[in-house]
């Protein structure tokens, strides 16, 4: 029988009421909503800071969201698991898309599709995901977004098409 050490960490975190950015839906724009959420007017999504997503930067139809790899992102096989870094994807991809929305007009994921081409561990340094809009009408956007590694390695790609629809303000 093999005995095992106690090799437990812990890991705390703190979030702000996603009801705050909720309320402002619809009332900007998603550039002026994504850079009050960079400048902190806005909080971070709850999901940012559960998975601990650095820094972001944003132009119209382009955003890059960066991500140090830790221990507690790790599936059983000791690398970043899928589920990580397709929500990374996810996140460049959609927000690429907000930022091209004006005030009274939302989006949603209706697909995300994940080509993973290396692992991701703590050694792969900083990921960079950098998130562009392709392509976007009235009813859905088409976005594709990448995560390289500190040495400008490709770690995944993904596709994504997004619904975009009208949204009125919160009274």
């Amino acid at each position: 029988m093999t005995q095992t050490q106690d090799t437990a960490r812990s890991r705390t975190f703190s979030w702000s009421d996603p009801a705050v950015n909720a309320a402002e839906l619809g009332r900007r724009g998603g550039l002026e909503t994504l850079r009050a959420m960079i400048s902190g007017e806005l909080p971070p999504p709850p999901v940012m800071r559960l998975l601990d997503i650095g820094r972001m930067t944003v132009d119209e139809g382009h955003v890059t969201v960066e991500m140090t790899p830790q221990e507690f992102h790790y599936n059983p096989l000791g690398s970043v698991h899928g589920g990580i870094l397709s929500t990374l994807l996810d996140t460049a991809a959609g927000c690429a898309v907000h930022s091209t929305l004006p005030a009274g007009v939302g989006y949603t994921s209706l697909d995300l599709n994940v080509k993973f081409l290396r692992p991701a561990t703590v050694g792969s340094g900083l990921l960079v995901c950098v998130g562009t809009v392709l392509q976007r009408g009235r009813r859905t956007a088409l976005a594709e977004a990448r995560v390289t590694d500190a040495g400008a390695r490709l770690i995944a790609h993904a596709m994504s098409t997004c619904l975009v629809f009208p949204v009125n303000p919160a009274p």
